[in-house]
């Protein structure tokens, strides 16, 4: 599996502002009112998976660190092992938030291309910015702890990889 590439979150992303800014341009009196806890469920999940992703960095360096190496003589105290299963199912999981996250963000900074500009001449203008710029910030936040959590998934080289005599694919 792939690692997400960063230039095609960006291209979802920019993409989107602009397809939604078009789309709030031509209908934005028809919006209902942005209320400001919209964009709190990204900033949950974002969470969520920060803590996922820092627990599983401990676990996998608590395992690395038990394995036996050639200067010591027996395994240090038995961590609880990391389920392969569970792993690729957290890299699903976080590059699936990542282009989601991306999504948002696109979609938030649509509003706020639109939204900004019309701060004085428009009363709903000021609340949706706000709300607009929080579901940004947490969009980004949700693209961060996804990044964070592939990257504590990534398989760390084999003592035989390190040392230089491991098969070559």
């Amino acid at each position: 599996m792939s690692p997400v590439r960063r230039r095609d979150l960006l291209v979802v992303a920019v993409g989107l502002a602009l397809g939604t800014w078009l789309l709030v341009r031509v209908g934005y009196g028809l919006l209902p009112r942005m209320d400001w806890w919209l964009p709190v469920p990204l900033g949950v999940l974002a969470l969520a998976e920060a803590l996922g992703a820092r627990t599983l960095a401990a676990r996998l360096a608590a395992e690395r660190d038990r394995r036996p190496r050639p200067g010591r003589s027996s395994p240090v105290a038995a961590a609880r092992p990391v389920e392969p299963m569970l792993v690729a199912r957290l890299v699903v999981l976080a590059q699936a938030s990542a282009y989601v996250g991306a999504v948002f963000a696109g979609c938030w900074a649509g509003l706020l291309l639109y939204t900004v500009p019309a701060l004085g001449r428009l009363s709903a203008a000021p609340g949706d910015s706000v709300t607009g710029l929080l579901g940004a910030v947490l969009a980004i936040a949700l693209i961060g702890a996804a990044l964070w959590l592939e990257n504590a998934c990534k398989v760390p080289p084999s003592q035989d990889d390190e040392r230089g005599t491991g098969a070559r694919a």
